[in-house]
């Protein structure tokens, strides 16, 4: 796929609009993925990924060959979430999730009693999460993407990558701990 991204995408730069269309849909659904699990909420998360793929056509002129166009709108994705989060958290407003992250991405001690239980447990859990942890643990867990290539994206270190998946998990599991014993 990345070959097929590398034809298109040097069409589009050349103006070939059907190229860009091709790149949007074929990176669409995962881009929104994303903003909808780190954002909260879909009329942000949609507005972040219109914003991000405007950003990458207005770039094509400056965008690499040698690079990968999935990474490369990812880490406009990536910015354009935490100029978001960073707005909110100014003007101190919340998180509310409209998506979920996999259960078979955290460790689990014991089953919740009811899966709409254990879905909502772990929503809020994920989005009390520190941005920086947020997105390392969606970005691994949910994306699947490999600890190089969130380095890349984030410009952030391998081994820091590592730690903050870490704790976000160390975290999520304590989060989810104390949710189940007060339950």
């Amino acid at each position: 796929m990345e070959d097929d991204d590398g034809v298109l995408t040097l069409a589009a730069a050349r103006g070939d609009r059907a190229a860009f269309r091709a790149l949007v849909d074929r990176h669409y659904d995962a881009a929104l993925r994303y903003a909808l699990r780190m954002l909260g909420n879909r009329a942000d998360a949609e507005d972040a990924v219109q914003e991000t793929f405007i950003r990458a056509y207005r770039s094509l002129p400056q965008y690499r060959e040698e690079g990968r166009f999935r990474a490369w709108v990812f880490k406009i994705l990536v910015n354009r979430c935490r100029t978001h989060v960073d707005g909110r958290n100014r003007r101190g407003e919340v998180l509310l999730s409209a998506d979920r992250v996999p259960a078979a991405a955290l460790p689990a001690r014991e089953p919740a009693p009811s899966a709409p239980f254990r879905r909502e447990a772990i929503r809020s859990a994920v989005e009390a999460l520190p941005v920086t942890l947020r997105e390392a643990f969606l970005l691994k867990y949910v994306e699947e993407w490999t600890y190089r290539e969130m380095a890349e994206l984030t410009g952030a270190s391998v081994s820091a990558l590592k730690m903050r998946v870490a704790r976000a998990r160390e975290t999520l599991r304590s989060q989810l701990q104390e949710m189940h014993d007060d339950g």
